[in-house]
Parts: C-alpha cells; sequence; structure tokens
C-alpha cells in the first residue's frame, strides 16, 4: 500500500492561524472533491475556528478515564474504519492520555500514514526537539511536549505560517488568542515583542536548512555539480599564520551582509603552499571561527588550491576568501603564479576574495636609502643573466658563423654585456664583459679553441668591454638611486599626508599611528607608554629581552608617554620623519586629554543643572510644608490658651501634616543622595512578594474598587530587601493610582520569567511616549506636571535605584488598550519551575 503524505504547518508561536490555515485547506480540498475528515482539531474557543470547521465532517474522538476523569483523544480506529482521503490532525506534539493507542500523537499520525491516508497537521517550532532548549532560554518556558526532528523532516510539505510580531501582539490585545483575563500576562511575558521575533526567526531558520537539505539531496539525486547559490556562504582558507584572524574577520563581515549567510573555515593539511607557521595559531583561529558563528573544516588534498575550489563547491559556496601570498617576486618567478591564480582560475561562478594582510608588508614601507642602490635579487638576476645568455649567444653566432662575420659577433657580445649591465649592475657586467671577451677569443679568433692574445688590439677590445659594462652600469645605479629616491619621497609624503590629519580624528588616531609608525619603518612591533605605564596602543610583535629604542612623546617633562619601537635601526632621514609622528602622537595625546576634561567639564555641567533643580525644588516645595507648620506652631503660642479644643486640634493636625510631609521629602533627598553615591544599604533576604504587595496596598489605603490584584500563588520567593521594595511599590503605585481615570482601577500581577520575578502595576491612564519615557526616572522631573502636592519628582527615580541596587530593574511598557505598565523585575531564590502546556506566561505550549 502506498504510504500517505505528510503536511506540516509550521509557526513560531501560538496564535499565528495554523489551525485556521489547516481547516481552510481542507475546505477548499473538499470542494474539489477530497474526502476530508476533522480526525482532531483544538479550537481553544476562537470564533474564527469554530466558523472554519462548519461544513467539515468530524471523527468523534475516543474518551479515555484516567485518575477518575475522562479525556478525549483522536480515536485512531476510528479514522482508520473511515478510510478518509485527507485527515485534518491539530497539534502534532501532543501527548496523548496515558491507555491511548501510542503515547505521542506524532505516532497516531504515523499509523495513519502507513494505511495510506494523506493527513496535514500543526505544530509550533518550540515543540521540534532540536530547538527546545533554545526555546526555553529566549521564552525562560520549558516545553515537555516535543516531536522528533526526523518526524518533521520525514514530511513532504513543511510551510511556515508567518505572522508579524506586531501583528500577533494586535491579535492578542483584540481578545482573537486568548480570553480577556488572560491578555495582559500573555503580552508581558511569552509574547514579548522580543522573543517573538527570535521564535520567527527560528522558524525561518529551520525551515531554511530543511529546504537546504532537499535541494542538496536533489542535485545529488540529478548529479548537478555546480554551484546553486541559493544562500550565502563564505569559504575562509587558513594556513595556521599570522594572517588567519584578518581573513576571518574579512570574511565574518561578508557573511553578514545577508540575512542567513554562514561562515565557513577550511584548512588543507601537509601541503606546502597551506601549512602551519606557528604552533598554536590554527587552534586559536578554530576559536574564533566558534565565537564569530561559523563551522571549521579540514580537508587533505594532494593540491592545495583544487582542495580548496572542491570543498567550496561541496558547501555550495558562493564567496571564497583566500590571503595574498606572503612570497616575494624571485619565489613567485621560480615556483609558478601560486595557489591564489590556480584557486581564481578554477573559482568559475564562486567569488574569490583575495585579501592583504600584515605579513604580506605594510602599504607604506619606506625604502632605504643606505646600501647598493640595486638590491641583491638583481644582482644574482644579473649574473644568471650573464651565465645563461653567454652560452646560449655563443651557439647561435658559431653555428652561423663565416668569415667576415667577426663584426656582428663583436656587437652581438656587446649587446649581451649591455643588457647585463641594465639588469644586474656593476659586477655582473665586468663578469660578462670578461667571459664575453674570452668566448670571443676562443671561439671566433684564429687559433680557435684556445685563449691567445698575441694581438694588442684584443686585449685593448677586452679593456674597452669593460670600460663599457662600467660606464652602463654607472648609468643604471645612478638611475636605480634616483627611482629608489623618488619612491622614498613619495612614501614619505603619503605617510606625512596621513599623520598630517590624524589630530582631527582625536583619540582614535592614536592607534592608526602606531600601525603606520609600524608599517613605515619595517620595524617588528611599536608601543605607545603612558607615563604611568599603561599601553595605550601596540602593534605588531610584543619586546623581547628589554631590546627596543625609546623615545619620549612632547616635549613636557616629564614626558606623557614614551613610543618604544624595536627590530629594526633607523638612518637620520628616518629618525627626521619620526620627530613629526612624535609631534603629531603628542597632539592627538592633547586632543584626547582636552575631549576628557570636556565632558568632565559636561558631567559637572549636568551636577549643576542638577543642584539647580534641587535648589529650586528645595525652596519651592519645602517652602509650603515649612511655611504650614511655622504659622500652626506661631498660630499655637500667640493664642496664650485663647483657642478652642476645635482650633487647637486643627492647627496641630495643620503642624503634624505638614510635618510628616517635611519629613517625607527630607527623607526622598536623602535616599537619591545615597543611591548617586553607591552608599545605599541594601539588605537582600528571600521576600513573598505578595506579601510585599499587600503592605504597599495597605500602606496607600487602596480597596478592591481601587486596586486589583492577579498573584500568582506558585511564585518562588524573591532576593529583595523588603523595605526598599515596599518603597518602590508604593511610589510605583501611588503614580500609577494618580494617573488612572475615574471609573478604572490599577491592576497588579505577578509571574516569573525564567530566573526572574515579575510585578507588573498596570494602569489604563493617558500613558507616556516611548521618546519620553527615560525622563521619568531622572530626579526633580513630572513631566510638565504643575501641582505641588506631587512633591519634588523623586518617586521613580528612588524607584529605579532601589530597584537596581537590589539587582533587579524597572522598566515602563505600554498597557494594551491604552496606559502605562512598570515592570518591576526581581531575581528568584529558588530553582526555575518547569512549564507545562497551561502556565502563568501567556497560555498553552501549543
Amino acid at each position: 500500500m502506498k504510504r500517505g503524505q505528510l503536511r506540516v504547518l509550521l509557526g513560531a508561536a501560538p496564535g499565528v492561524g495554523k489551525t485556521y490555515e489547516m481547516l481552510e485547506e481542507g475546505r477548499r480540498l473538499q470542494a474539489d472533491g477530497r474526502d476530508v475528515v476533522i480526525a482532531v482539531v483544538e479550537t481553544h474557543g476562537r470564533a474564527a475556528t469554530v466558523a472554519q470547521a462548519e461544513g467539515l465532517p468530524v471523527i468523534p474522538r475516543r474518551l479515555i478515564e484516567h485518575r477518575g476523569v475522562e479525556l478525549d483523544e483522536m480515536d485512531v480506529d476510528a479514522v482508520l474504519h473511515r478510510r478518509p482521503s485527507l485527515a485534518l490532525v491539530d497539534e502534532l506534539a501532543h501527548t496523548n492520555t496515558p491507555g491511548s493507542r501510542h503515547p505521542k500523537r506524532w505516532q497516531d499520525v504515523d499509523e495513519l500514514l502507513e494505511a495510506g491516508i494523506d493527513v496535514i497537521t500543526t505544530v509550533n517550532v518550540q515543540h521540534i526537539e532540536s530547538l527546545n532548549d533554545v526555546v526555553g532560554k529566549i521564552t525562560g518556558v520549558t516545553q515537555r511536549e516535543t516531536v522528533p526532528d526526523a518526524v518533521v523532516r520525514r514530511a513532504d510539505q513543511v510551510e511556515v505560517v508567518d505572522l508579524a510580531p506586531q501583528s500577533l501582539r494586535d491579535r492578542l490585545s483584540a481578545g482573537v488568542v486568548y480570553p480577556a483575563e488572560r491578555i495582559d500576562a500573555a503580552l508581558s511575558n511569552y509574547f514579548r515583542l522580543g522573543n517573538l521575533t527570535a521564535l520567527r526567526e527560528l522558524a525561518l531558520l529551520w525551515l531554511a536548512d530543511e529546504v537546504d537539505s532537499a535541494l542538496t539531496s536533489y542535485r545529488t539525486e540529478h548529479g548537478i555539480t555546480g554551484s546553486w547559490q541559493a544562500r550565502e556562504r563564505v569559504v575562509v582558507a587558513l594556513t595556521g599564520g599570522p594572517e588567519g584572524e584578518t581573513l576571518l574577520r574579512r570574511g565574518a563581515r561578508i557573511a553578514a551582509r545577508s540575512s542567513g549567510g554562514e561562515l565557513l573555515a577550511v584548512h588543507v593539511s601537509n601541503q606546502d603552499g597551506l601549512r602551519d607557521t606557528a604552533p598554536g595559531a590554527l587552534a586559536a583561529q578554530r576559536a574564533l571561527v566558534d565565537s564569530l558563528g561559523g563551522s571549521y573544516h579540514q580537508v587533505v588534498g594532494d593540491d592545495t588550491a583544487h582542495a580548496l575550489v572542491d570543498f567550496a563547491r561541496s558547501v555550495n559556496a558562493s564567496q571564497l576568501v583566500i590571503g595574498v601570498s606572503r612570497r616575494g617576486r624571485l619565489a613567485a618567478a621560480i615556483s609558478g603564479p601560486g595557489i591564489g591564480a590556480t584557486v581564481i582560475r578554477e573559482s568559475g561562478d564562486i567569488d574569490v576574495h583575495i585579501v592583504t594582510h600584515a605579513a604580506a608588508g605594510g602599504r607604506l614601507h619606506l625604502p632605504r636609502l643606505t646600501g647598493p642602490a640595486l638590491s641583491v635579487k638583481r644582482r644574482v638576476l644579473g649574473f644568471a643573466v650573464a651565465l645563461s645568455g653567454g652560452p646560449l649567444l655563443s651557439w647561435l653566432l658559431f653555428a652561423t658563423n663565416r668569415e667576415d662575420s667577426i663584426t656582428t659577433d663583436v656587437l652581438a657580445y656587446q649587446l649581451l654585456v649591455v643588457v647585463v649591465a641594465l639588469v644586474g649592475g656593476i659586477w655582473p657586467a665586468v663578469f660578462a664583459a670578461v667571459l664575453s671577451g674570452l668566448t670571443l677569443d676562443f671561439l671566433f679568433i684564429d687559433p680557435i679553441y684556445a685563449v691567445t692574445i698575441a694581438d694588442p688590439t684584443h686585449a685593448l677590445a677586452l679593456v674597452l668591454y669593460v670600460v663599457i659594462a662600467i660606464l652602463v652600469s654607472v648609468v643604471v645605479d645612478q638611475a636605480a638611486r634616483r627611482a629608489r629616491a623618488a619612491t622614498r619621497a613619495s612614501a614619505e609624503s603619503e605617510l606625512l599626508a596621513t599623520v598630517a590629519g590624524s589630530v582631527l580624528r582625536g583619540q582614535g588616531a592614536v592607534p592608526a599611528l602606531v600601525t603606520r609608525t609600524r608599517e613605515a619603518f619595517g620595524l617588528a612591533g611599536v608601543r605607545l607608554i603612558a607615563a604611568g605605564g599603561t599601553v595605550l596602543a601596540s602593534d605588531g610583535e610584543p619586546v623581547r629581552d628589554g631590546r627596543a629604542v625609546i623615545l619620549p612623546v612632547g616635549t613636557d617633562s616629564p614626558p606623557r608617554a614614551t613610543l618604544e619601537l624595536h627590530g629594526g635601526d633607523l638612518d637620520a632621514t628616518e629618525r627626521r620623519l619620526l620627530d613629526v609622528i612624535l609631534a603629531q602622537l603628542a597632539a592627538a595625546l592633547e586632543h584626547g586629554a582636552l575631549a576628557e576634561t570636556t565632558r568632565v567639564a559636561d558631567a559637572l555641567a549636568a551636577t549643576d543643572q542638577a543642584r539647580s533643580a534641587l535648589l529650586s525644588a528645595v525652596s519651592h516645595d519645602l517652602r509650603r510644608p515649612l511655611a504650614a507648620a511655622v504659622a500652626a506652631v506661631g498660630g499655637l503660642r500667640a493664642a496664650d490658651g485663647r483657642l478652642s479644643d476645635q482650633d487647637r486640634q486643627e492647627l496641630l493636625a495643620t503642624a503634624e501634616e505638614s510635618l510628616t510631609t517635611l519629613t517625607g521629602l527630607v527623607t526622598d533627598l536623602l535616599d537619591v543622595s545615597r543611591v548617586e553615591a553607591g552608599v545605599l544599604a541594601v539588605a537582600l533576604r528571600p521576600v513573598h512578594a505578595a506579601g510585599v504587595v499587600l503592605a504597599a496596598v495597605d500602606e496607600l489605603r487602596l480597596g478592591p474598587n481601587d486596586v486589583e490584584l492577579a498573584l500568582d500563588p506558585d511564585l518562588p520567593e524573591i532576593s529583595a530587601d523588603p523595605v526598599l521594595l515596599q518603597r518602590v511599590l508604593v511610589n510605583v503605585l501611588a503614580n500609577a493610582q494618580r494617573h488612572t481615570p475615574a471609573g478604572s482601577h490599577v491592576r497588579i500581577a505577578t509571574s516569573q520569567l525564567g530566573g526572574t520575578a515579575e510585578i507588573r502595576v498596570i494602569d489604563h491612564g493617558t500613558g507616556i511616549a516611548p521618546e519620553r519615557r527615560a525622563e521619568v526616572f531622572a530626579p526633580f522631573q513630572r513631566l510638565g506636571d504643575t501641582d505641588n502636592t506631587t512633591g519634588l519628582g523623586l518617586g521613580l527615580a528612588l524607584s529605579k535605584g532601589f530597584t537596581e541596587s537590589m539587582g533587579g530593574t524597572l522598566d515602563p511598557e505600554d498597557t494594551p488598550g491604552g496606559g502605562l505598565t512598570m515592570v518591576i523585575a526581581i531575581p528568584v531564590t529558588a530553582p526555575v519551575r518547569g512549564h507545562t502546556s497551561t502556565n502563568n506566561l501567556g497560555g498553552p505550549d501549543r
């Protein structure tokens, strides 16, 4: 019997519309003539889902008694007996009631498929086994119902039912997903915008990986070897050399430019072209690959370039990153074009990036003016031209020799001497001149095959050969010196142009100047050290054996910093350029010092502004209760017993109320000072959040008509200072009560999210614009209030300081339907609870 086909609708979270989509597809197929039945569907009381199920045949569920309770499950036998063409099975990850045919619903589905029945089913990404721990870290909820990845991957078709996170939150707010009493808890916990965004990304990435696996299988089955670049994959070739870190970071940046890009590092072992050059370097680069989110691979190949290209093709790579060759020109000329050229030639449609690095030489290296004008390589090449060109020219001339061709022979050898002089300078030219003269005498002047100088003119000819070689060599030497001087001048100009604008870049220019110094002078390492011994910037290798040139930076005494250089000697011209760099370094350090001074001055200005606000608040807000208290006491003293008992009680009540207000204001000021100075005494201990909430409500004398409590009875104890936490709740709750419109009430809810307990104070007032929320926590801020009875504007500033001193956070959020929700998050003391399908974080797992 042919196995049925499985179609899975994958969602990022409850409420995205998986069940609705399944029913809609069932209705469409039924209209096309298919025999469609509902094997099991969970509507969760959603009107739109119930309406969508109307008109579709429903297989009655089987009742199973478990611990005295009757539970209903999908009746597999009834579905098999009915034998529909298509069965709709909701919630693939569901765990069946003990005593059912199978422990898991996905096993029921597998039996239906074996019977040849097609199935459409639904599952959320948090129920996929491989993603269970990841989802737990994101949401703080451990999902106990899971389905193996292999079950979903075996499906003939997997579709993501996608809904934007904010759209899903809007659906929750409108009551489409959960009833009204569960909306606030859902939006505040599991259905946070960040949670939904992360779950959506997980679902899309999981499906992308599944599609990628299907694509690989298709290409293998059809023998397709070309690269199909459906996703950006960047392969970085590692040699174990010092350039590896540079290549990896460049590859990571390339991969990050496109969504879903992958970074793969590969090392071809046991090859001359890519060989480990530093012990432990490859291991360090492998660790860097892991930190960049990439994967490390190692392959063995007879040919490095072909091994790299073959690996890149095998992983369907779109980009290949390799380092520029560390070989010199002579080595490249002798050994061939190298790995880079071969990789480019063989890469085909894979883009190849050849990245320069420090091991390939600095961009601003200054040519040396001391020593020979021509390099050793050119002199060696001159000798090589003389040794190879001399015999070749002799064979050619001897093969075409005639009695009247002596003039041609002499000019040919003279040309060889000139060519050698142009290539290698004086000594190779002298060598070629002597060799040419002796060869001319030996092969072409009688008696041949013997070196004899019977005629003085022959000796003169040999001397002339040498003189011409020396003259041409002198010209070549002078031209080479001028060319090197011009190159040096160009490099110096570029270096000076670079450092000239360094002061404008401020402190950020210091590391760049240190790097340019090392590159320009060909040093092994450069380090800038502050007067206190702090390393401000460094580049290259560290100083070994204390061998370094130490130069002061700036003209101060003692100097503000010193520059250490090692790994090379500097001539007078380089010292002059180094003085310019030292001056620019001093200017950059001074610029940084001035910037720091400006920052401190700005901080002092802000402090002065706060102090001015404090004085203004004190003079304005303390004057009223102080004046009232003074007036009441003065009235009592001036009455001299002439006041009635009622008047006396009123004056005493006024004095008491004013002094109590004054005490509260002064206490707030002292607490703010302690918080800002970091000397607030905090005594953390296990506390029941519900007890503190009730104490705060009692302190404010709020009744059932003023506040609604939704306290989690299973919430573990929190680690807090009960006195400070009560002060926080009193301030936040009083603020919410003040802004709650008539006919409404404040709601206080507690819940747990991972290792944190949350106390949410919810009002339905006017709320606060997102761009102004930071202002409510600044001291002496009332957001435009002019009511002097609201105090100094320190309540929320104190609350935030108190909460953070207990290791928690205080953050404002929007209340669904309008208003402000203040979220007080405090660490719990007990281990994180496991959560099942019905929890206090916003609804079912499914």
